[in-house]
């Protein structure tokens, strides 16, 4: 027998692009804006580089560490407390880093804003929607990123302009004033009604030309309706979690340590500045024209053909830099393969877990890979910075970003080899 549904006060769209808002403005005030916050912080602190990096690398080991918890919270219908009170805890984060005065001051406000990072971005939100709308979850998706993936165009200039205009420490109480005055509210009145226990599918229905595996693996949650309620620790022993696992270690650690080595890669070709500028840029446009392309078109494709195509766009686009060296071609195809790849991939990775392991438990098992994305998204960025050598510059570091890439999403098609297989 179905389970209530959540009462929720908006269709999918309205809902979706409502709960994109605070997704843009907490992605902008926390992840995209530290750039900003490094320099000044290293001349008023005394900092070098690598010691106001360890502040970031620290807030997403503890937003990686604080994941399973909100993924436990978030299955338990508890959606609304998680990320209303998130936004609190961001706010209340971003004015006592105004007050910073020490380094461990520094490094105790990112860690503090971490875990609010871990009940307010992306991996909340789409538990939740998938909660929500269990048979339209990855449209819910696809719309909620469509925000998001403008917060760097957005709150880069934003910040940098409020700390010419007010100096940092102010201009963070701007970016406070945003989570208690829209981020809050918005979560308050979005998430409110949630079903307190997981959803069971209702009845497949019969699909004329589909055989009953291909129906299966379109809803893989049908053996938990069918037979019996599957727990977490029995899909930890399935090979279909551990292959996703693979898949989405690998591709953060290469979308991770890519955005960090950009300008600098760039710089060392011998492009001029205004390429520097302008390929980073264009690179977030382009995701978001990924979700676009994706969110209108998806209805005419296989969502498994999808999955498996999108992820195989990263290495494309680091191929690209490889054979055709860092020139204005090269470079333009880079942005268009890769820009394209990691806007979609993020509805890919947003959706596998429902998809090919259970929609039932998808927050706590997405939270028990906080820590290792948060790992390879710490580690990713010194790594490439190891590779690089004066003689070779980045040559042999992107190749190690394509042999990752292509494992990643190899390990992609061995989850649909495997739950075809199994289901």
């Amino acid at each position: 027998m179905r389970s209530p549904r959540p009462r929720t006060p908006l269709g999918l769209n309205p809902f979706s692009f409502w709960l994109s808002l605070p997704q843009l403005i907490t992605w902008g005030s926390v992840f995209y804006t530290f750039s900003l916050l490094m320099t000044p912080l290293e001349a008023e602190l005394g900092m070098g580089r690598a010691e106001s990096s360890l502040a970031f690398s620290m807030a997403l080991l503890a937003e990686g560490l604080m994941a399973y918890a909100v993924g436990r919270w978030i299955d338990k219908g508890h959606e609304r407390w998680v990320m209303s009170l998130g936004s609190v805890w961001v706010g209340v984060g971003l004015l006592g880093h105004s007050w910073v005065s020490s380094v461990s001051g520094f490094y105790a406000a990112w860690i503090w804003l971490g875990l609010g990072m871990a009940a307010t971005l992306y991996t909340p939100a789409f538990a939740l929607v998938t909660r929500r709308f269990p048979h339209d979850f990855r449209r819910a998706i696809i719309v909620l990123t469509f925000l998001g993936g403008l917060a760097s165009t957005v709150f880069i200039p934003l910040f940098a302009w409020w700390i010419a205009l007010w100096g940092w420490r102010q201009a963070l109480w701007a970016l406070a004033a945003l989570q208690f005055l829209v981020c809050l509210p918005l979560h308050a009145w979005l998430l409110q009604g949630a079903a307190r226990s997981p959803q069971s599918l209702a009845p497949m229905p019969a699909t004329p030309g589909r055989t009953d595996e291909e129906l299966a693996l379109h809803h893989p949650q049908a053996r938990e309706t069918t037979a019996h309620t599957v727990s977490v620790r029995e899909h930890l022993g399935q090979a279909p979690f551990w292959l996703l696992a693979i898949f989405m270690v690998l591709t953060m650690a290469v979308t991770s340590a890519l955005p960090a080595h950009m300008i600098a890669l760039l710089q060392e070709s011998g492009l001029s500045p205004a390429w520097v500028i302008a390929i980073p840029a264009a690179i977030g446009i382009v995701q978001v024209l990924g979700r676009w392309v994706l969110f209108v078109f998806e209805r005419y494709w296989d969502v498994h053909t999808a999955n498996r195509w999108i992820p195989t766009l990263i290495p494309a686009g680091v191929l690209a830099l490889l054979i055709g060296g860092l020139n204005p071609v090269a470079s333009l195809v880079f942005v268009l393969l890769y820009g394209l790849g990691n806007g979609m991939i993020t509805i890919v990775k947003g959706t596998a877990m429902a998809q090919y392991v259970s929609r039932a438990h998808v927050g706590q098992l997405n939270g028990l890979l906080g820590m290792p994305i948060a790992l390879a998204r710490a580690a990713a960025p010194l790594g490439l910075g190891l590779l690089w050598s004066p003689a070779h510059g980045y040559s042999v570091a992107l190749g190690c970003l394509l042999t990752l890439s292509v494992l990643g999403t190899a390990a992609l098609w061995a989850v649909q080899m495997v739950a075809k297989k199994t289901i």
